[in-house]
């Protein structure tokens, strides 16, 4: 028994946020952030709305193209490192916005990585046998928590995310996966304060340790060598070639690291799944975004690699063939 994900929603604030916008705001240019992220513009969300209305509209999606009752789900997982409240978990709140009582909730946290930490939890329940119906979401509001006085991260993140309906099958499906995490990675990518060690104060806002900080260069040499070395060690311990990959759905943090990484895979370029440059970086909703924006060109069978890389650091790769016709 396998786990497949058999229907995908994508969600985006209607608000955009542009470069010409961003020289308006901060130091930078439309040329520079597009030859160093390919970027153009990012979804902002209103005020007065949060994650949780991401991953609502997402999941209703799924349940129309299925023909669903929010009752049919047994769990919801959603991952986000901008959660509505501390606590409860914001997958507690999405329950009960879209009506499901019949399903438990919890959220996981691991940045970037998040969506493919919460489908590889999300597929042993459905391996399990005892549960039939598990969506996974993963969406970021990053505008909460980005400083736009630093240019340094206002260029490269959005708001939006998507989520996957999960099912069991016996064929098809999640096939393997590789996942990684080094603590070493939280010097160099953080929220400073808000948290049990530095909690809300009038020195913690002042300072303005509530917004992401990131060393940009540091980051960018572990992502490239971790996301590219881990999709390659899935594909040789799978015995998969570049010609046997139909697709990568790779985190949209950087152009040059995607770039990176299908070389290390040997993939032609139209084998990429691009749409960084619409969305910026939104954090654990990239892949589901990228689902949701290319389902069309999937087919039953096609074998796909997904692949990430975050704060924390987390890392990590899944290999799944795609389970239906879009």
């Amino acid at each position: 028994m396998r786990a497949a994900i058999t229907a995908v929603g994508g969600y985006v604030p209607e608000k955009i946020l542009t470069n010409a916008d961003l020289e308006k705001m901060v130091d930078t240019n439309d040329e520079w952030i597009r030859t160093r992220t390919g970027i153009r513009q990012r979804h902002i969300m209103e005020d007065g709305k949060a994650t949780s209305d991401i991953c609502v509209e997402a999941i209703n999606q799924i349940l129309k193209k299925k023909n669903l009752s929010p009752n049919d789900i047994d769990l919801i997982i959603v991952a986000t490192v901008t959660p509505d409240h501390v606590f409860p978990a914001t997958a507690n709140i999405v329950s009960h916005k879209i009506g499901a009582t019949n399903a438990f909730s919890y959220d996981i946290s691991a940045a970037c990585s998040g969506f493919l930490y919460g489908l590889e939890t999300g597929a042993k329940f459905v391996e399990s046998g005892k549960y039939k119906k598990v969506i996974i979401c993963g969406a970021d509001k990053m505008s909460a928590i980005i400083d736009y006085q630093d240019r340094n991260t206002c260029v490269i993140f959005g708001d939006g995310g998507g989520a996957v309906l999960l099912e069991p099958t016996e064929e098809n499906g999640i096939i393997d996966s590789i996942l990684k995490s080094d603590g070493v990675g939280k010097e160099f990518l953080h929220q400073k304060a808000g948290g049990s060690l530095l909690p809300p104060s009038h020195e913690t806002i002042d300072k303005r340790m509530h917004y992401v900080y990131q060393e940009g260069k540091t980051v960018f040499k572990f992502a490239v060598t971790n996301m590219a070395q881990v999709s390659r060690d899935l594909m040789d311990r799978n015995n998969l070639s570049g010609d046997d990959v139909d697709f990568l759905a790779a985190h949209q943090a950087n152009l040059r690291i995607i770039d990176a990484t299908a070389k290390r895979m040997e993939l032609e370029k139209d084998k990429v799944l691009i749409n960084i440059d619409r969305y910026g970086n939104t954090t654990a909703g990239t892949i589901p975004l990228l689902l949701s924006d290319f389902e069309d060109k999937f087919k039953k069978g096609d074998t796909i690699i997904l692949a990430a890389f975050g704060g924390g650091f987390t890392w990590g790769a899944i290999y799944l063939k795609w389970a239906y016709n879009s």
